[in-house]
């Protein structure tokens, strides 16, 4: 099994004139690339993913704050004439999700489960870091966000790529990665099989989670499509080289439904 999560939304027009929106895509988020996005989208709403809220002159503003903000991605700007008074002149700034998200993590025998060994860092440098996990210890509270994750490596990358994130804890008995934001305090406490820690700023995090196998892990649904591979290193090779792929489950003999060999 092979899945893909999509990274940025359609965006949504608004056929009603007095709907008054600018929508663009941040020169931020295609560094990378060929060449700069710089089309603005009138009367369109990229809906969602908004971090950050804050009322600017115009659209031109708005677009300037997200070029400069390293998390910003996306943007919509609401301009004078939008029939809500209240947000007039509102920037959204919106970030979208470069790191792989597996909507389903759950134990599964006969499974083995892992990522295409290309997954991008949220912020590409030269300088390199580790960041910071803490075995054992769970931060209590302000919670934003929960995502399953297979790993605590894989959690702080994803932590690391959201721009409201400021520390995280892992817990391995459900898989679950819990995102959370407080930039006041960090409350600590002893919990077993929970891993917390801190994300990476502006520098190259360590990707060697990609590259982990887990067995008896089944990333469940986002299928693009079944192949025959005879292990999962074919199986990762192939979602490897498959553009569209980030993550893969490949089903071993000892799978429970047989219908699968």
């Amino acid at each position: 099994m092979t899945g893909t999560s999509t990274a940025i939304s359609s965006p949504l027009p608004l056929d009603n004139p007095r709907l008054r929106l600018h929508s663009w895509v941040s020169l931020l988020a295609f560094r990378s690339k060929t060449a700069f996005h710089t089309q603005v989208y009138k009367n369109v709403d990229f809906l969602g993913a908004d971090y950050r809220s804050l009322f600017t002159s115009d659209y031109e503003e708005c677009q300037r704050v997200c070029t400069k903000d390293p998390g910003c991605k996306l943007f919509t700007f609401v301009n004078a004439n939008f029939q809500n008074e209240r947000i007039r002149h509102k920037c959204h700034l919106k970030y979208t999700w470069t790191i792989p998200r597996t909507p389903i993590v759950e134990r599964t025998a006969g499974v083995v489960s892992g990522f295409a060994h290309r997954a991008e860092t949220p912020y590409p440098s030269d300088t390199a870091c580790q960041g910071e996990l803490f075995s054992s210890t769970d931060i209590r509270g302000s919670d934003f966000e929960m995502l399953p994750a297979a790993s605590p490596e894989h959690c702080q990358t994803l932590c690391s790529a959201h721009p409201r994130c400021t520390y995280f804890s892992y817990d391995s008995n459900d898989l679950k990665c819990y995102l959370k934001s407080n930039a006041n305090e960090m409350v600590t406490s002893f919990k077993e099989r929970v891993t917390s820690g801190l994300p990476a700023y502006f520098c190259q995090l360590n990707n060697s989670w990609v590259k982990d196998v887990h067995e008896g892990i089944d990333f469940r649904g986002s299928d693009m499509r079944f192949e025959l591979a005879d292990d999962p290193e074919e199986c990762q090779k192939k979602c490897t080289q498959e553009p569209n792929c980030q993550f893969y489950t490949y089903v071993s003999k000892n799978f429970r439904d047989k219908t699968f060999w």
